[in-house]
């Protein structure tokens, strides 16, 4: 039986940013080996492991894949005062853990259907384009980041595409300087489940500089991920004045060079960041969590346009679907060119059965444990849509500031999770 603390330690060396498929199908392949699992990848990379002849109804799932705030991030693990960190990066117990605790049940030749998915980090693409055969009645989502708490719910999704075209050539007779204004180190975090704690956005602090200080927009590049809140941005803007500081992170650097010609990004474009609502737009008393809500993620210019990505989310189906009519006519309406795509549903709150039976398991490790609902994108609506005869439920152990250099998770919550995994397989 592997140590689950030397399993998560392990993981943490296998390269598993978004994408990048190869070192843990590698390591899994000679895994599964060892302790004699069967092993079926499908063509979106999910991977299935089971004993050959097996008839559990138990699925154990997570996903292999995680947030890296640089590409090709290499991940070192810090441990201190009771907490694993990264160092200066992201850690990826979002949901290094979960693989783990799978990881050290199959190490033990427990008879269960183990789902490790893809790319969940980038609109959970694994699980949408799923071909594998589940057998299995129940499904244990190990993708939750909090401990005491029995998961029954989750926010629906979509991602916005916004492209603007039009820019102008201009000769600079108002003598216009050149000034680059970059900001880093910010916060960020997980722009559903940390989106109510008014984390400051790289993007809007950045439109804020240049539409306060009546500048011109030349160039602009900010965010990381999709379902991130921006850390980091930088932009070229020609001014009379230099740019004002709209926090304390933010630099601004005088370009010494002679701009005789601009070309200069149509206004509408600040104006629109500016003024756009970002963040939480709704929340729901009842069940403490927020309702309704979007992020501006990214923003890139090219030689052609500059392209905008947001992430709306809602535990309404219909609620979602307003705020994306909303911000797709707002965003028509500033003359961008406008799409939606990456669609998940909201996944409903619903007490059944297997509910009822993990409740009162986790009740023996915690007396306080509750059933909640989460404002982010868990795989279990899609399976829930997939595979409508199974019920699902979703827990984890203490994770803070997940897809952010803050990530850390804490290891006596790690056990303690494990703990209740492993009561949960023994009761099948």
């Amino acid at each position: 039986m592997r140590d689950i603390l030397e399993l998560f330690k392990e993981l943490t060396s296998i390269p598993r940013c978004s994408g990048n498929y190869s070192p843990f199908i590698k390591y899994l392949t000679n895994y599964a080996a060892l302790y004699n699992y069967s092993m079926r990848i499908d063509a979106a990379n999910n991977i299935l492991c089971k004993k050959e002849y097996s008839k559990t109804q138990l699925c154990l799932q997570a996903h292999y894949d995680m947030v890296c705030l640089l590409d090709n991030q290499k991940t070192t693990l810090i441990e201190k005062e009771g907490f694993y960190y990264g160092d200066n990066s992201s850690l990826g117990a979002d949901n290094g853990i979960g693989c783990a605790y799978m990881l050290g049940l199959m190490s033990q030749n427990k008879d269960c259907e183990f789902l490790f998915t893809s790319d969940e980090e980038i609109g959970l693409v694994g699980a949408n384009n799923i071909e594998l055969t589940l057998q299995a009645s129940y499904m244990l989502n190990l993708d939750s980041e909090e401990e005491g708490g029995i998961c029954i719910g989750c926010a629906g999704g979509v991602d916005i595409s916004a492209k603007h075209f039009k820019s102008t050539i201009i000769n600079n007779t108002e003598y216009l300087s050149l000034y680059e204004i970059s900001l880093s180190k910010l916060p960020g975090g997980h722009s559903g489940v940390n989106i109510h704690e008014n984390i400051p956005n790289a993007i809007k602090l950045l439109a804020q500089s240049i539409k306060e200080s009546k500048a011109k927009l030349l160039d602009i590049n900010a965010g990381e991920r999709i379902n991130s809140i921006p850390v980091n941005a930088k932009a070229i803007v020609a001014s009379k004045t230099p740019p004002l500081k709209t926090h304390e992170n933010m630099q601004i650097k005088k370009i010494n060079a002679e701009g005789k010609n601009l070309n200069i990004y149509s206004d509408e474009i600040i104006n629109f960041l500016y003024s756009f609502s970002n963040g939480t737009r709704a929340f729901d008393k009842a069940l403490n969590v927020t309702l309704t809500s979007i992020n501006l993620a990214l923003i890139h210019s090219n030689h052609e346009c500059i392209e905008i990505q947001l992430s709306a989310r809602s535990m309404q189906n219909d609620l979602l679907k307003t705020i994306k009519d909303e911000t797709l006519n707002m965003c028509e309406n500033y003359g961008f060119e406008v799409q939606s795509s990456g669609k998940y549903f909201a996944w409903k709150p619903d007490i059944n059965d297997f509910t009822k039976k993990v409740l009162q398991i986790y009740k023996k490790h915690d007396e306080k444990v509750e059933v909640e609902a989460i404002h982010a994108g868990l795989e279990c609506a899609i399976f829930k849509e997939k595979f409508p005869h199974m019920l699902l439920v979703s827990i984890g152990p203490n994770i803070y500031n997940p897809h952010s250099s803050k990530e850390r998770v804490e290891i006596r919550s790690i056990l303690k999770l494990y703990s209740i995994v492993t009561d949960i397989v023994e009761s099948f």
